[in-house]
């Protein structure tokens, strides 16, 4: 994570606390970072480049560069306030401080009158908003009055959710609306989640752009806040998208949406029809960015067609369901918290938190479902209610990284949409497949860093918990969410299948050679890798050459890593692979790099090398294939 330094930082202030030495010059800051990379790189000072500190800069999967250190020289020119043009901090300058974001869950059953009774206790308990399903994505579209029952709509809008049927859906709120008395009916916010571009990116069946033209024009005659349609930006997430994709491609449909709206409606009108899905993840500030650039381009192209006073979309975000785990599901909990703060902080209208087990199957952890609703919203409520994020609207504004990195993501996404633009439209775009190739490459980058460990899923490629019950069947088919980690879950149902047929899991005999201090680090790092292919290991401690073959005879593992310092290979690992081949281990691994036994002749040379930058799952995929997981 970037410092983000106090004003000032480059130069001296009139006035300091008595006690309080002078702030460096950005010079002498530069001058040593230098020799801290200098040493720890074993260079000299005058090895490193110009601008040492960019040896540190990090970039993110839209090619976004960020700094380790954000200082005045950063500073961009302060935005308007929430309210106006161009709503970077916010769409609503009047907004409930007290209330913060409203608190979504999504509600759907066949049960009509249960689903009613789960709304009622969830408005009771901490719920300010709805997200129901509907027809075949819940409740049956003729029982939508019962389900709706009891609902006081100026207080908590309502989002509905119901694909195909959305037309006849709508058609049922409209009725139950025009039987409620209210004293402003501006006040009651529906949406009708209408979205047959972005579903048909994802496959899903939803309603005919036509229909939804024509739901847009009814929504738009009546007397409430009503807007048709949902700009699902989730769905790109859920490819494999990156932040710049998401956000360009939810914006390249947004326009395609008001080119079939202009036939019907004026522009302002047009503009009030359209409603934003984005997905918040566990990189907070990348989330805080997201949402705070995704109201600068709309609010952008809302001023090019003439309505910048309309440019403030609604923003309903969603933690993402690419980031949750099937196994050690209950990070997901940590996850998700970090989500729903990065999405308040960045100015969502309305969040939802998935349930942490939302990546497996009702029932498969053996908790209720009630138990996982209301984690899910009381995650948002300490954070509104415990921790006030809702107190202050936008206190991201003003810190040089999160200005920077917006401005930097928006001119990203906007290059993206021109993209999309430029080869005909969304739809076109679509139809030719540009969407999905560029999806899918930034998909394999991200999948790469997982595979390599660049980045971690924790639970799933870092410390991975192997007494975890096996997943059922339905658990690991194959959805329709790209997550984050399903490669090495792919690879712990490989390791329970082999559980299940022989009883114990694979295992690998560790070779720990040295003493402790020696081969500890390693040990450690070997039998996490191993572990999160589903691969057990035998740690004997530490052996002596001579005792090797014991240990192997002992563990029976078909497989051996040998773990110590690069030194203690040198004198030793030739004859430990000999023992270990000896007592039968068909293959024998060393934790570390090739060149620690370059002199050694080919017979005593380790079968394979598992250092800190290899393809873990593609080495993991091939040690369980020799087991005969």
């Amino acid at each position: 994570m970037p410092i983000a330094s106090e004003p000032g930082a480059g130069a001296e202030p009139a006035e300091r606390p008595t006690g309080v030495g002078p702030v460096p010059e950005f010079s002498a800051w530069r001058k040593g970072v230098a020799g801290v990379l200098a040493k720890v790189r074993r260079v000299e000072v005058t090895e490193l480049p110009e601008e040492p500190e960019h040896l540190l800069d990090e970039t993110t999967y839209d090619g976004l560069t960020v700094a380790p250190l954000y200082t005045s020289r950063d500073e961009l020119p302060e935005q308007p306030l929430p309210g106006a043009f161009p709503f970077v901090r916010g769409r609503d300058a009047t907004r409930d401080v007290h209330r913060g974001w409203y608190v979504s869950a999504h509600f759907g059953g066949a049960d009509a009158a249960e689903v009613n009774r789960e709304i009622l206790a969830a408005l009771g308990n901490g719920i300010s908003a709805l997200w129901l399903g509907a027809g075949e994505r819940g409740v049956p579209v003729a029982d939508l009055p019962t389900a709706l029952s009891g609902l006081l709509f100026e207080l908590a809008p309502l989002t509905m959710d119901a694909g195909t049927a959305a037309a006849a859906a709508a058609a049922q709120v409209f009725d139950v609306l025009d039987g409620y008395e209210v004293v402003s009916r501006k006040e009651i916010q529906v949406e009708l989640g209408a979205a047959p571009l972005t579903s048909r990116f994802a496959g899903i069946p939803d309603l005919e752009l036509t229909e939804t033209v024509a739901l847009a024009a009814t929504a738009a005659e009546r007397a409430e806040t009503v807007r048709a349609i949902t700009v699902d930006g989730t769905v790109f997430h859920d490819a494999g998208a990156s932040d710049a994709q998401e956000l360009g491609a939810a914006v390249a449909a947004g326009l395609a949406y008001l080119r079939a709206l202009s036939e019907h409606l004026d522009i302002a009108d047009a503009l009030e029809q359209l409603s934003f899905r984005f997905a918040a993840t566990d990189d907070q500030f990348a989330t805080v960015v997201k949402f705070r650039a995704a109201r600068q381009l709309w609010a952008r192209v809302a001023h090019v067609l003439g309505a910048p006073d309309f440019g403030g979309a609604p923003q309903h975000a969603v933690t993402s369901a690419a980031m949750m785990s099937q196994r050690d599901p209950w990070v997901n909990l940590l996850r998700t918290t970090l989500a729903a703060f990065g999405a308040g902080v960045g100015g969502a209208d309305t969040v939802t938190v998935l349930p942490f087990d939302s990546a497996l199957p009702a029932g498969e952890l053996g908790v209720s479902k009630s138990f996982s609703d209301r984690m899910a919203r009381n995650t948002q409520l300490l954070l509104l209610e415990e921790s006030h994020l809702g107190f202050v609207q936008d206190p991201g504004a003003g810190s040089w990284y999160v200005e920077d990195l917006t401005a930097a993501l928006a001119a990203k996404a906007w290059e993206f949409m021109q993209e999309i633009e430029a080869a005909g439209g969304y739809p076109a775009a679509l139809d030719a497949g540009l969407l999905a190739e560029r999806i899918a490459a930034t998909k394999a980058t991200r999948d790469a860093d997982v595979a390599h460990r660049k980045t971690a899923v924790t639970g799933v490629n870092e410390f991975p918990n192997l007494a975890e019950k096996p997943l059922s069947e339905s658990a690991r088919q194959p959805g329709r969410v790209a997550r984050y980690g399903a490669a090495f879950e792919e690879l712990r149902n490989r390791s329970d299948a082999y559980l299940a047929e022989h009883g114990v899991r694979p295992k690998a005999l560790l070779v720990p050679l040295g003493s402790v201090a020696e081969h500890n680090v390693r040990v450690t790092f070997i039998a996490n890798l191993l572990a999160s292919g589903g691969i057990e290991s035998i740690n004997p401690g530490p052996l002596a050459v001579d005792g090797i073959a014991t240990a192997a005879t002992e563990a029976g593992a078909p497989i051996a890593v040998l773990c110590g310092a690069d030194a203690r290979y040198g004198t030793e690992a030739g004859a430990a692979v000999e023992q270990l081949r000896a007592a039968g281990v068909t293959t024998v691994l060393l934790a570390g790099a090739a060149k620690a036994v370059a002199g050694l002749s080919e017979s005593q040379r380790p079968d394979g090398f598992l250092a800190a930058k290899i393809d873990a799952v593609a080495a993991l995929s091939g040690l369980l294939e020799k087991v005969g997981a």
